[in-house]
């Protein structure tokens, strides 16, 4: 990219500021994001959302779906590449939290290994029941785990996802080790089974069909796993305020470079990342699907987000004993 690198992101009274020469050098010809998980997913949406925006900055930016092994195969690359500013992830808290807790040996460190940039926003988890489920307040349900115990489960998007870890979180809670989990391959079936009634209890991100389906009577969302209440369902109240501290689980959809990326690069792209998510434009279809967009993130409060997810969620992992090869 030959003296591209304008800062033009269509907000009104925005200036426009010139990436360093010594910078734009460093990204000419094609970026490349990856996106460590299958097309269509959230984590995707995120990435072609943020990819197109940034074309202004870095040129031409092509994205490039490296699904398999939970997010593995894809955040390794990343981790292997060389730190030349031609090649991103989209990663989020499978590939920088859980997959280097669970794995073994680890397939990186998440620290080390590379440069975060930011964190664009956080997908809220909920706890979720069918109808059929005689409760209608957080509060309830955790009575009614209790006095029944043994008979309730509860479906994830799979084993050892964050929306695993929500349920697993829940059960250490509340002191009700004997629900049941029902893994699914994906969020999706699992929510067409919650509705169905072939499932009592979900603990899935928020999202469009979920919200249709709460809006319809079909399930009830009993709370919000984040420490405030979300843009897209302000009706909801997070578990925190229904009375069960410590329940804050989200999935982080965040962009990172391979370690050693140098840090005007980094520092550019962040400015310019954080314009973009000051945009409504940018930023409203992100709160549409449920999202809580980050406004004031940046390299070192990515870092020390991951630093902290890692912290609080290794407990967690270990003792549902969720192990990956």
């Amino acid at each position: 990219m030959k003296r591209r690198g304008l800062l033009k992101l269509g907000l009104a009274g925005l200036a426009v500021t010139a990436l360093p020469r010594s910078v734009s050098a460093q990204i000419e010809g094609t970026v490349r994001l990856i996106v460590p998980f299958s097309p269509g997913g959230a984590t995707d949406v995120v990435g072609r959302l943020w990819a197109d925006r940034m074309r202004s900055v870095l040129g031409t930016v092509v994205v490039e779906n490296r699904g398999g092994g939970g997010g593995v195969i894809g955040a390794t690359e990343v981790a292997r590449s060389l730190p030349d500013g031609h090649t991103f992830l989209m990663g989020n808290t499978s590939t920088q939290i859980i997959l280097p807790v669970a794995m073994t040996p680890p397939p990186y460190d998440p620290l080390k290994d590379f440069s975060s940039i930011y964190i664009l926003c956080m997908a809220p988890n909920s706890i979720v029941v069918h109808e059929s489920v005689p409760v209608h307040t957080l509060q309830e349900l955790i009575a009614y785990a209790k006095a029944n115990p043994g008979k309730l489960s509860y479906g994830s998007a799979g084993t050892g996802t964050i929306t695993n870890l929500t349920g697993e979180l829940f059960k250490q809670l509340i002191g009700a080790p004997d629900i049941v989990h029902i893994p699914y391959k994906g969020s999706a079936p699992g929510v067409i089974d919650l509705a169905s009634g072939h499932i009592p209890m979900m603990t899935p991100n928020v999202g469009g069909p979920l919200l249709a389906f709460h809006r319809a009577g079909k399930i009830r969302i009993l709370a919000i796993t984040w420490t405030k209440r979300i843009k897209a369902a302000p009706d909801i109240p997070t578990a925190i305020e229904a009375g069960l501290p410590g329940m804050v689980a989200a999935n982080l959809n965040g962009v990172f470079a391979p370690a050693g990326l140098q840090k005007s690069l980094v520092g550019e792209i962040a400015k310019a990342t954080r314009a973009a998510m000051n945009d409504t434009s940018f930023v409203q279809p992100m709160i549409d699907s449920g999202f809580e967009p980050l406004t004031d993130s940046g390299p070192d409060e990515a870092t020390q987000m991951v630093r902290e997810e890692i912290a609080r969620w290794t407990p967690v992992i270990k003792a549902t004993g969720f192990r990956m090869e």
